[in-house]
């Protein structure tokens, strides 16, 4: 059975940076294409970064593109957000996300793992 916990997300100031973490425990998960998504009050889940199993690919929205990196250990199985430049428009509810595609993915509907997510409220 695999398991991902989200953690990191807190209350910050436009501009102000957060980085957050998610632990994976499970079978095979530290090859697993992972991601991070968020989900903000009345819209859609969205992409917003994945990197492949052994971290040398990654993809990003255009709205974080240059603001937020995606990296992971597979020795600790964790995948980490670094968020810079905060703004606004980034409050959500963020979550992990696991696929068992070998290449990187960016839809909800091809990963097969999510964690319970970690609420992220930039102020103005």
């Amino acid at each position: 059975q695999v398991h991902m916990v989200e953690s990191g997300g807190g209350l910050v100031q436009a501009g102000g940076s957060l980085k957050l973490s998610c632990a994976t425990s499970g079978p095979m998960t530290s090859v697993y294409v992972k991601g991070w998504f968020r989900q903000a009050p009345g819209k859609e889940r969205e992409f917003v970064a994945a990197i492949s199993w052994d971290g040398g690919r990654t993809s990003y929205a255009d709205s974080v593109k240059g603001r937020f990196t995606i990296s992971r250990d597979n020795a600790k199985d964790a995948v980490h957000l670094q968020m810079n430049s905060l703004e606004p428009e980034d409050t959500a509810t963020y979550y992990c996300a696991g696929s068992q595609f070998t290449n990187i993915r960016t839809h909800t509907t091809d990963f097969d793992y999510w964690g319970q997510g970690t609420q992220v409220t930039v102020s103005s």
